[in-house]
């Protein structure tokens, strides 16, 4: 408890702005070719690729479904690998099924590419990483995970205002980082909603650096604005989120609880600034690990994992 008040102090008692209205606007999904073929590189492989179109959209489809689709268009073959990579409307998406077999072994998922999360969880079960297409060797994980290729997922409705306990990847230093910086994040525990996993412990999300501050001469503090854009979920869809007041409630009563004194901490205006007991000339500088509450900013239907025997689900085949 005191590690963890230490922490939230370092995010209350530093002068860090944290966007609460601009959250609102969730991430643009990619659409055009060149952009989801990088988002899906990016995801399989951990870095986009480089080389001939053609011959990268041939590695992926070779790499996850062992075949091409000779029949039909680039635009078409990059659509269906999107598709596959991330969308859950015809079952659910290697993303989801990823997340589920990486929660359901390890407690936890990853932010590394499916790549390395794919050999490591075979090295974990088996002792060796397996041959074959990610699309198999992802089904024989589910064997491992659930004792069937089918996965417990089930709709539910994730309320507007769902607190995640987030951390920060990226260190956030006033004198490293200028407006439009990411700024990684991941969840520091599971949110588990009416039996269902809504996010699992390690999600990854982001935020961007709006606004940076220098600290000054004559006592003026360092400041850092950050909107926090989007939480991923089981699921694998990037949910808005934002610093709402229930976000600041949360934080409010974890100082409480680590014996800190309410009254040099101030939560103030309708952008969610957060402000305090400043050091005059204080530089921002929050390291990695530093932990605060983010909240989703509207209501959604996602599917979460179905935990417990008693959880009525909807199996997605």
């Amino acid at each position: 408890m005191k590690m963890l008040g230490r922490k939230l102090l370092g995010v209350l008692l530093a002068a860090v702005m944290l966007v609460e209205t601009m959250g609102l606007a969730l991430a643009a999904a990619p659409t055009t070719m060149a952009d989801k073929l990088a988002e899906v590189e990016r995801t399989a492989y951990g870095t986009p690729q480089t080389g001939a179109l053609l011959d990268r959209v041939n590695k992926l489809e070779k790499d996850f479904e062992g075949e091409h689709a000779p029949n039909d268009s680039v635009m078409q073959r990059v659509d269906n690998l999107y598709a596959a990579m991330f969308k859950n409307e015809n079952g659910p998406s290697l993303v989801t099924r990823m997340n589920a077999i990486e929660w359901a072994i390890t407690q936890k998922v990853s932010m590394d590419s499916i790549q390395k999360r794919v050999s490591d969880m075979e090295i974990a079960m088996t002792g060796a990483p397996s041959e074959g297409t990610y699309r198999t060797r992802i089904e024989t994980l589910a064997g491992y995970a659930f004792g069937t290729k089918e996965i417990p997922l089930e709709r539910t409705q994730m309320p507007a205002n769902t607190l995640v306990k987030v951390s920060l990847v990226t260190p956030v230093n006033a004198k490293h980082l200028k407006a439009g910086d990411r700024i990684e994040i991941q969840a520091e525990e599971d949110v588990i909603e009416n039996g269902r996993m809504l996010f699992a412990k390690g999600a990854p999300g982001y935020g961007e650096v709006v606004k940076v501050r220098q600290a000054a001469v004559f006592g003026r503090d360092a400041e850092v604005q950050i909107d926090f854009k989007t939480m991923r979920t089981m699921d694998g869809t990037d949910v808005a989120m934002t610093l709402g007041e229930a976000s600041k409630e949360k934080m409010q009563s974890m100082a409480y609880a680590a014996g800190a004194s309410i009254a040099g901490i101030a939560l103030l205006g309708p952008i969610g600034i957060i402000g305090g007991a400043f050091v005059k000339g204080k530089n921002v500088d929050l390291p990695a690990g530093t932990e605060i509450y983010i909240q989703t900013a509207e209501p959604m239907t996602i599917y979460g994992l179905a935990l417990g025997e008693s959880a009525q689900t909807e199996t997605m085949k």
